[in-house]
């Protein structure tokens, strides 16, 4: 035997495990963009009976139920102290930030609208990952994700979405939040492992979050129709809980910046979706931005990413 044929099947097996580590994260991903797109039209649907507060901070509680049930069978032990500011970045970002910001923007915004301005989360979270998540995308990333993003913005006005409004620059605040609240989850979920990340994240923001919504329940809760109630139970149960598990491992399998790019495909989704449920009018010519948006995501998703080594102090745990 060549005494260099070892190193080579070596390497060869690693390439063919990081190849598989990334396709796994692409279709988790996925699966979680696919969750979230359909947060904006129920969010809509429910904040104007239940209150942007009560819609906005009252899904991360009933989600903090689901993750300590989960804890608490699993048996889980407290993360290290080290962990707790990082832990409380992701939920101002993730758990406060975004749902609060957009829920009050969607009390007179159409939800296609937030849409076209959820279509600048990727570019916003490659960036946050850049600082947050220790990656360097190249120049094709970049590139790719760019031409993404000009597709997005070009189809929302030409379906005439893209008329300023007073929430804009709610929804912008939301973006910023949710990009560095990805960027960090990404990062731990890769020492914690992505499912630990969101319970911990959910259970430990309760405590603050309690008295907020306490104070926002009133007598419209009673009168709320089962349409709006669905809605919170989707935003809920599914958009912070059971596609966040799906999101954060993605993130932390194929890297923050790679799989924040699938998130071009949302404000499509979306918009799909407020047309079926919502009756916003949609255009014929969403299938063909689609495809090319696409097109730019299967670009990101092959193009390099370097990501920096975790700290050695780091204690790398499986999901």
């Amino acid at each position: 035997m060549h005494p260099g044929s070892t190193p080579a099947r070596a390497g060869s097996a690693h390439t063919l495990t990081e190849q598989a580590r990334t396709r796994e994260g692409l279709l988790l991903g996925a699966l979680g963009v696919l969750a979230f797109s359909l947060t904006l039209p129920a969010t809509r649907v429910a904040v104007p009976e239940l209150g942007g507060t009560v819609v906005g901070l009252g899904r991360a509680l009933v989600a903090a139920v689901l993750a300590g049930v989960l804890l608490a069978v699993k048996r889980e032990k407290l993360p290290e102290r080290r962990h707790w500011p990082r832990l409380a970045l992701i939920s101002a970002g993730m758990v406060v930030g975004f749902p609060l910001l957009s829920a009050h923007a969607l009390k007179d915004m159409p939800a296609s609208h937030g849409a076209v301005l959820v279509g600048l989360l990727p570019a916003a979270t490659a960036v946050a990952a850049v600082f947050r998540a220790r990656e360097r995308p190249s120049a094709a990333f970049w590139l790719a994700s760019a031409a993404g993003l000009v597709a997005v913005l070009a189809f929302a006005v030409a379906q005439g979405a893209g008329a300023p409004t007073s929430g804009d620059g709610l929804v912008l605040l939301a973006v910023a939040a949710a990009a560095v609240g990805y960027a960090e989850a990404g990062a731990l979920s890769r020492e914690l492992g992505g499912w630990r990340v969101l319970c911990w994240v959910l259970v430990l923001s309760a405590p603050v979050l309690l008295p907020i919504v306490g104070l926002s329940v009133d007598a419209r809760l009673l009168t709320a129709s089962p349409r709006a109630w669905a809605g919170f139970a989707y935003v809920s149960g599914v958009s912070m809980f059971l596609g966040c598990f799906a999101w954060y491992r993605g993130l932390a399998l194929a890297g923050v910046a790679r799989v924040s790019q699938l998130q071009l495909l949302q404000p499509l989704l979306t918009l799909g979706a407020s047309a079926v449920l919502l009756g916003e009018p949609v255009g014929r010519d969403t299938v063909g931005a689609a495809l090319l948006v696409l097109l730019c995501v299967l670009a990101s998703a092959r193009s390099r990413i370097h990501r920096l080594p975790v700290p050695a102090d780091a204690s790398l745990r499986a999901p």
